[in-house]
């Protein structure tokens, strides 16, 4: 399987940025890709919330879903989105939805991130996810010529259980799409992409946001694709751009034998603590 990362700087004009997602659709294409990963928040990155809350659709009328599932079928290429911000949310709420997108441009997975980013940051940074964002309720894994797909986003990384759901599930190939932020990014990026590979015995691939945005934030970059073994195969640094690795999907299954970890775990009961 030969994939594709576009690592980006989404800004504030969905319009503009669903024309940068074609071209990394139409460059992922000539790169000889089965299927391109694109960031969290492909479509829009805005901390400003009353000039984002003019831009947002529902899924329906989202221009940059309909972008980028065009681009997919006239391309003839696979597209995980890693996610969009799109109304119809809970309680008035938005989601945070990533999809899986064919190369006819049909939608085969929706999945709507479980764990939100509520912190203040030393730097002064303060993030409110569950102020405007509905969590999700349920993890998938979806299904595509090459491998099964678990699917995250961001935060998630930070929440094991979850990955031991998705690779339980018969999950493969494990994709984490994020706008992560440059402390946390430099602290935990790597070893936590890593820590999740090895421990699934399976890929990892992080498509991420990167530099400097229209919007004032900064985010890490460093799109990773990651073997089972928890080698890293890809890491695109702090640039914009399209990259490609090689998934050698026999590899999986020499690691599994290698450790057969999924197959030795065991429910854990009720913890006793002691007085």
């Amino acid at each position: 399987m030969r994939i594709a990362i576009h690592q980006s700087r989404t800004g504030i004009d969905p319009a503009a940025n669903a024309r940068t997602l074609a071209e990394a659709v139409e460059q992922a294409k000539a790169g000889g890709a089965d299927m391109l990963f694109t960031p969290e928040m492909s479509g829009l990155l805005d901390q400003k919330r009353e000039r984002a809350a003019a831009q947002l659709r529902d899924e329906a009328a989202d221009p940059v879903l309909a972008e980028v599932r065009g681009a997919a079928a006239k391309a003839g290429i696979w597209v995980h989105l890693g996610s969009l911000a799109l109304t119809g949310g809970a309680e008035g709420r938005l989601v945070n939805r990533g999809f899986i997108i064919d190369d006819r441009g049909a939608i085969r997975a929706r999945y709507d991130k479980i764990h939100l980013f509520d912190v203040d940051l030393p730097t002064g940074e303060s993030w409110r996810e569950s102020a405007a964002y509905a969590p999700g309720d349920r993890s998938v894994v979806a299904s595509t010529p090459w491998a099964r797909i678990g699917l995250s986003i961001c935060y998630d990384l930070r929440f094991p259980d979850l990955y031991r759901a998705l690779s339980n599930a018969g999950a493969e190939l494990l994709s984490v799409p994020a706008a992560f932020t440059v402390p946390t990014g430099r602290a935990h990026w790597h070893v936590l992409l890593r820590a999740r590979a090895i421990e699934a015995g399976a890929f990892v691939v992080a498509a991420a946001q990167c530099g400097e945005h229209q919007d004032g934030r900064a985010t890490f970059g460093h799109s990773l694709v990651v073997d089972p073994w928890g080698e890293v195969l890809l890491d695109m640094g702090e640039g914009e751009g399209v990259g490609f690795a090689d998934l050698d999907m026999a590899r999986l299954a020499d690691v599994r034998a290698r450790i057969p970890a999924l197959k030795n775990r065991r429910p854990i009961g009720a913890v006793e603590v002691s007085a």
